[in-house]
């Protein structure tokens, strides 16, 4: 108990110490430190209190945002009066699809749901493109425009060559993919797919294989990176293809990295959709792939509910 009692009044000593030191330091008049008691009065010399989070986020883009251009209150309020207009009219579209809605006739066995299809430039409004180069990465680029023949048509070339700065191990990709689901005066949401089982793309390719990709961002940083994935292999020349791809085939990864612990994909969960073309294993070069539709069904045939096996691990032995 004495030593108990002994440990903390040194302790009380030394904070009043401390805290008495402080004061000395902030009273110091400028011309004492030479001009730098702007720098101490702004310093943290001591930590009464600490921050008590609950949970540790980090920022969405992952350390990309470095050189993102900071913008003042009375910006934002003049854009957001100007994006009004068309805000409201979503909001508007909104309203008068839930009125008319009737599930029975929407997600009718058989027909494809449209969900993105490419006929015009507004088309594209929705829509990303990616490369390794943006970042400095790399030297691949991509385009996502109108083709000729009136479609959309993601092109480019990916280049595997990794730039020499000692810092990138591997380069070579071009990604396209839809801007965060959203309703109007930006609110976010997620994508309900599960009345589908299918995804339908009807596209024309040049015989190289593509990733599709479906985000699942969750509401926790753990769960912002989980994309699920599945290989669409294409056929080369002028024929169109569609492809019939069940939903349940879709494995997952975070960060580019398969998972041991495996889950189906959350249909009620979705938050973008995407299409990725890497030049891993000698596949450099142009690429070239056209697209018609993007769009959903469901097959009643198809009972399926995941395609891949679910291991049961015992804890801290998987990767998660």
């Amino acid at each position: 108990m004495n030593s108990i009692k002994n440990s903390s009044c040194l302790i009380t000593t030394l904070n009043s110490t401390l805290f008495r030191r402080c004061d000395t330091i902030s009273c110091l008049r400028s011309s004492q430190l030479n001009g730098h008691i702007p720098i101490l009065q702004n310093a943290h010399l001591i930590h009464t209190t600490p921050n008590l989070n609950l949970f540790w986020e980090r920022h969405r883009k992952g350390g990309y945002n470095k050189n993102v251009k900071r913008v003042g209150q009375k910006e934002l309020i003049l854009e957001g009066f100007k994006q009004l207009k068309k805000e409201i009219v979503l909001w508007r579209k909104e309203v008068q699809e839930k009125l008319e809605a009737d599930p029975i006739a929407i997600f009718r066995p058989g027909e494809t749901d449209v969900k993105w299809q490419f006929k015009d430039e507004s088309d594209f409004e929705n829509w990303k493109v990616t490369n390794d180069s943006d970042h400095n990465e790399g030297q691949s680029f991509s385009t996502f425009e109108m083709s000729a023949s009136g479609h959309g048509l993601f092109s480019g070339n990916v280049q595997s060559k990794i730039p020499l700065d000692g810092r990138i191990k591997r380069s070579g990709y071009c990604n396209i993919q839809t801007l965060r689901a959203r309703k109007s005066f930006k609110r976010e949401v997620y994508l309900d797919w599960t009345p589908y089982n299918m995804l339908i793309i009807k596209l024309r390719g040049d015989g190289r294989s593509y990733l599709l990709n479906i985000a699942s961002e969750g509401q926790y940083d753990i769960w912002w990176n989980d994309v699920f994935h599945y290989v669409l292999y294409t056929r080369g020349g002028p024929h169109w293809q569609i492809a019939k791809i069940p939903l349940s085939k879709f494995f997952l990864s975070s960060k580019g990295r398969i998972q041991d612990r495996q889950c189906a994909l959350p249909l009620n969960r979705v938050s973008a959709f995407g299409i990725s073309v890497g030049a891993r294993a000698g596949h450099e070069g142009p690429f070239s792939l056209e697209i018609d539709y993007i769009g959903l069904e469901f097959d009643p045939l198809h009972t399926e509910e995941f395609a891949y096996e679910l291991y049961k691990m015992p804890k801290y032995t998987t990767a998660t």
